[in-house]
Formats: C-alpha cells, sequence, structure tokens
C-alpha cells in the first residue's frame, strides 16, 4: 500500500500515466496528483477508481468525469470550463501513457490553445517497456500506432514504412496478430528480425524474437491473450564496402576523438560499432 500525499498544485491539466499491468508500478507523484487535483477525467473511471482504491487514494467527493474519444467531444469543454475556473483536472488512460494510442490528444491542445498549463507525469507505457526489452535497436525508432483492419489497407500502410531507418513499433490486437504478422513478411519480407511483446509487467509476459517468416510462422499457430505489441527491425542498407568506411573514418578522425569518430562513422553507414572501432584503432597505429 502507497500513502499518496496531498500536495498544492497549480491549476491546469496534469496528463498521468498509469499502470500498464502491475498496480505498484505508478510513480509517487501521480499518485500525489490524483490526491490532490480539483477534478479527475478518466478513460475508464472504473479502472481508475480500483487504482486509487489499490493505493488508499480518496475520491472524497471530488467529480470523476468519463472522458474517451467517444464522448470527448462532448465531455471537454466541462474540463476547459474547470480550467478556466483556474482548477487543477488530472488525466489518466486506462493504462500506459496519455495521448500514445489513447485518448487526450485534443482536449491537451484545447487547453494548451486557450493558455492552460499543461504537463504529465510520465511513467509506464507499453511502448518503451517492449523497445527495452525486444534486444532490437533504441537509438532510432518510430511508434506506428494499430495498423489498418483490412489486409490491403495493412501492406500499403506498412509499405508506406519500408524505409524508415529505425525500429518499427506497433500495437495489435491478439486476434490479428498472425494476420499483422503475415503482412508485414509480403511488404518487409522474411528475414528482418522482429518480436511479439504481450502481457508486459503482467504474470503472463512473453517476448518472443525471430525472423519475421519464422514469428509469423510461430504466431500461425497460436491462439493469444491480453495486449500485443510488435517490433520489426529495421531494414538493411547497401552495405558500403571497407574501403569507403575506411576513408570516411580517416576524415572523422581529423577533427573528431575515436570515440567520436567511431559512433559517427556507426550512425551514417550501419556498420557494428567494434568493426568500426578495430579500423579506428588501426588507422592510429598507422
Amino acid at each position: 500500500m502507497t500513502a499518496a500525499n496531498r500536495v498544492a498544485l497549480a491549476p491546469g491539466l496534469y496528463f498521468l500515466a498509469t499502470p500498464i499491468g502491475t498496480a505498484r508500478d505508478i510513480t509517487l507523484r501521480a499518485l500525489d496528483i490524483l490526491a490532490s487535483a480539483d477534478v479527475l477525467a478518466a478513460e475508464d473511471t472504473r479502472s481508475l477508481r480500483k487504482l486509487m482504491d489499490i493505493h488508499g487514494v480518496a475520491l472524497d467527493g471530488r467529480p470523476l468525469i468519463s472522458y474517451h474519444d467517444h464522448n470527448g467531444a462532448k465531455t471537454r469543454p466541462a474540463l476547459i470550463a474547470a480550467l478556466e475556473q483556474g482548477k487543477s483536472v488530472a488525466y489518466a488512460s486506462e493504462a500506459g501513457t496519455p495521448l500514445i494510442a489513447d485518448p487526450g490528444y485534443q482536449l491537451g491542445r484545447v487547453a494548451r490553445e486557450a493558455g492552460h498549463l499543461v504537463t504529465a507525469a510520465p511513467g509506464p507505457s507499453a511502448l518503451l517497456s517492449a523497445l527495452t526489452v525486444s534486444g532490437l535497436a533504441t537509438d532510432s525508432f518510430f511508434f506506428a500506432g494499430f495498423a489498418p483492419n483490412a489486409s490491403g489497407q495493412r501492406q500499403s500502410f506498412f509499405r508506406g514504412l519500408a524505409e524508415v531507418p529505425g525500429t518499427l513499433v506497433f500495437y495489435e490486437s491478439p486476434n490479428r496478430v498472425a494476420k499483422s504478422l503475415a503482412d508485414m513478411v509480403k511488404v518487409f519480407g522474411p528475414e528482418r528480425e522482429a518480436v511479439m511483446a504481450r502481457e508486459l509487467t503482467k504474470k503472463f509476459e512473453e517476448v518472443c524474437r525471430a525472423q519475421l517468416g519464422e514469428l509469423a510462422l510461430q504466431m500461425s499457430e497460436r491462439k493469444l491473450k491480453g495486449e500485443v505489441v510488435l517490433l520489426v527491425a529495421r531494414g538493411e542498407e547497401a552495405a558500403l564496402d571497407e574501403e569507403a568506411v575506411r576513408n570516411m573514418l580517416k576524415d572523422a578522425l581529423k577533427s573528431h576523438s575515436v570515440k567520436d569518430a567511431v559512433s559517427s562513422i556507426v550512425q551514417d553507414t550501419g556498420w557494428k560499432r567494434r568493426d568500426v572501432y578495430q579500423m579506428a584503432l588501426t588507422l592510429e597505429k598507422e
């Protein structure tokens, strides 16, 4: 049990990240804001009440307003009116970080344009958790949200991302994973590394990593449950030959330290860091 503190909040809109599975993943600051805000709003009021009960945060007669994609236009004016009255408003998604494939964008935009404070209490995110455990490159990534339902539209959607120079991250419903992976194979090819991360932070957390073709085959034979994140490694660019990389590294070493020169070449060429580093050491000896 975590005891939340009532704190003095400046008038404004506070976006709160909530746990994606384990209730104890909520931050102490988020609990303090939940205990102190004048008005509470949530994508799912039942989920927020349950979370508050777990952590001993009392509602104390404060309004708890449902706000989601389907009622946003109708509900938003009441929340903006509360801000106009100098109140603090806390908004939480059902799970994870607001706006990241979750409601909140229009609310934040309208509040900001009206001159109100808009801030965040960061915390859990399935996107970042999946990247952390995936084993795929995290120096550059692109979050694409949910792909379209229809196969043809989904393949077109994937084709638009084929040349993105970073790890691709998608949210997906468990009953569409196999179909999405099959379409990914058609667009990205069967050899790119890919990951299926499911039920992150929960009891049955699972992370499966394989080449796309193999992962698609594995998932076609299973019935999945729970929240799913799919990740696909960046595409491989045409490799530069050793002589070209050596010349680039020579130029970089004229004005940079070994560490900075190696980092620059790795980023520009996609070569493995250890190979570029060994080349740099050889050039220095020469």
